[in-house]
């Protein structure tokens, strides 16, 4: 996706002389000599009031308007639904600019420099004084300097007047806003969250949800939207969604904030789909206990594909902290300034195919306190730029295995099948489908010095029973999020137990996929193995592996 040009660097700075003279200044942007479609800007001056436009969008969300008579700018947005805020700055404010001894002719008029930095950005400026008027198209400027007729951010985004019209304005081109029009005056940190989140769209699928064993209230009839459900024990929540369908440059990210709610331990958590498309899904287990699942090796229910059967899509592996909220003032550490919750966030673009429509979505977080955690979880769609066209190919998804057991306090078996045997699954590839992947999520756990937890264990892949990928998933990097963790434990040398390196997870982290290029599987029957060395039991303690994966490409 191109980058989006016009960002903050090109908000408003502008002013009209005391001569009351009118003006239009078009101007043309351009990033590394090339000029950028639809953004095209045109600033209009009429005495002591000036208005700012982007000529493709007048009806912009966010408007610029100088007031000199006040000496402000004012930025005014408007929001989604409708109403309006407005942030308005000084010119003392502004950064002081430094004048330079370089000189340029542009449109005939001899302009001096000046260079000014904004947040470690150059920006260089050219300003002519051959005119009554005064004005700038670009941020960082402040008043006083001239007409500004060429910015320049880095050597790379230039914004150039091609023209100057001298003369009366239009009462349209300058309407000035109302008291009403303007909405509330914010201060800067208000007006700017407000911005950036006008820009995305925020679907909530969660808020603020317990998820906790022992759950004893009765779920909601069957099949509602945007109802939350409680399942194996209230350690699962679901709910069905509607969410919009996928559109060319979308990038879509799922975000999770989570904090204790009375559980102080580490623990594995999933965001996942469930898949509806054939005959049996993930819904029957939930609904009618774990023994109505497909069962993998006489033992393991609901984790592998079969003709009749799609095992839950995982959008998000992550492990909560070590109490991170509930046991913050409990672990008053001097120096130690604990976080008010853990926020989770990753890009799902590349599984959006399937999340379109009515969709099942839920959380897992394994625990067996009663308070347990709570957690929200949104889904923000960041548009394009315009510039991307519908694909010629469909994609193509297809979950392959999960052995998360997400029903874990219902009964739903650990992953420990790597025990005896490779986990294995066949999968039908359609004609036609190419670049395919292998989107592969693996975590290992058991938490002794013996346990796959602490000791680097190789996952090796293969398709038809050739090797196509083989790592060991390992963590060196949890003592990164020691300020999640209040409540972890420390040992006599003093290193936390929440820093101690892991197989692909830390305490507060989320586990990224990996992905597997298979771009010479041809169409048909393929079988796809996964094996790891599991740890063997010491006493009760024993290992287990949750690994998901995906089969992803496209279908031409």
């Amino acid at each position: 996706m191109k980058p989006f040009i016009l960002s903050a660097f090109l908000s408003l700075t502008i002013w009209s002389s005391s001569a009351q003279q009118t003006a239009t200044i078009t101007y043309e942007v351009k990033y590394h000599g090339k000029p950028v479609p639809g953004n095209s800007l045109k600033l209009f001056i009429d005495g002591n009031k000036a208005h700012l436009e982007r000529v493709a969008d007048p009806n912009a969300k966010e408007q610029y308007y100088l007031d000199y008579a006040a000496n402000r700018t004012l930025q005014i947005l408007t929001l989604p639904n409708g109403a309006h805020v407005t942030q308005q700055k000084a010119f003392k404010d502004y950064e002081q600019p430094e004048l330079l001894a370089d000189t340029a002719t542009i449109l005939g008029y001899r302009c001096k420099k000046a260079k000014v930095i904004i947040r470690s950005n150059t920006v260089e400026v050219w300003y002519t004084n051959a005119l009554a008027i005064k004005g700038t198209p670009s941020i960082g400027v402040t008043p006083g300097l001239g007409l500004v007729l060429k910015t320049v951010r880095n050597g790379e985004q230039e914004v150039v007047a091609t023209n100057i019209s001298l003369g009366k304005v239009k009462a349209t081109d300058l309407t000035w806003p109302t008291t009403t029009a303007m909405g509330p005056v914010v201060d800067a940190a208000t007006y700017t969250q407000q911005l950036i989140e006008s820009r995305y769209k925020t679907i909530t699928v969660f808020n603020q949800e317990q998820i906790s064993f022992n759950y004893d209230k009765p779920n909601p009839a069957a099949d509602q939207k945007n109802v939350t459900y409680h399942y194996a024990g209230g350690t699962v929540i679901l709910k069905k969604v509607s969410l919009p369908a996928s559109t060319p440059g979308t990038q879509l990210f799922a975000e999770l904030s989570q904090y204790s709610n009375g559980d102080a331990y580490d623990r594995t958590g999933s965001v996942f789909m469930i898949p509806v498309d054939r005959q049996q899904s993930f819904l029957n287990g939930l609904h009618q206990g774990v023994k109505t699942l497909p069962v993998y090796h006489g033992k393991y229910q609901g984790m592998v594909a079969t003709d009749t059967y799609l095992p839950t899509l995982e959008l998000l592996r992550f492990f909560t902290p070590f109490g991170v909220g509930q046991y913050n003032k409990a672990s008053n550490i001097k120096g130690y300034n604990w976080a008010d919750s853990a926020v989770f966030s990753q890009e799902i673009t590349e599984l959006q195919p399937r999340l379109q429509g009515d969709v099942w979505i839920g959380v897992f977080i394994g625990n067996y306190d009663k308070g347990g955690h709570k957690v929200s979880l949104r889904l923000k769609y960041y548009p394009g730029d315009g510039s991307d066209k519908p694909a010629k190919s469909k994609p193509f998804l297809l979950p392959l295995f999960n052995t998360t057991n997400l029903m874990e306090m219902a009964g739903q078996e650990y992953g420990t099948m790597f025990d005896h045997d490779s986990l294995t699954v066949t999968a039908n590839i359609p004609v036609g489908v190419k670049n395919l992947q292998l989107r592969y999520i693996t975590t290992g756990h058991g938490g002794w010095g013996g346990g796959d937890e602490f000791n680097q264990k190789l996952n090796e892949i293969f398709v038809d029973g050739q090797r196509v990928y083989h790592f060991i998933p390992w963590r060196t990097d949890c003592g990164t999020y020691r300020l999640l963790n209040p409540s972890s434990g420390n040992f006599g040398n003093g290193l936390s137990s929440s820093d101690l390196s892991r197989s692909n997870w830390c305490p507060g982290s989320l586990t990224p996929p990996v992905y597997i290029p298979l771009p010479d599987l041809k169409p048909g029957l393929h079988t796809f193995k996964v094996a790891i060395p599991l740890g063997q039991r010491e006493g009760t303690a024993f290992s287990a592996w949750n690994i998901s994966g995906c089969l992803m490409g496209v279908m031409e």
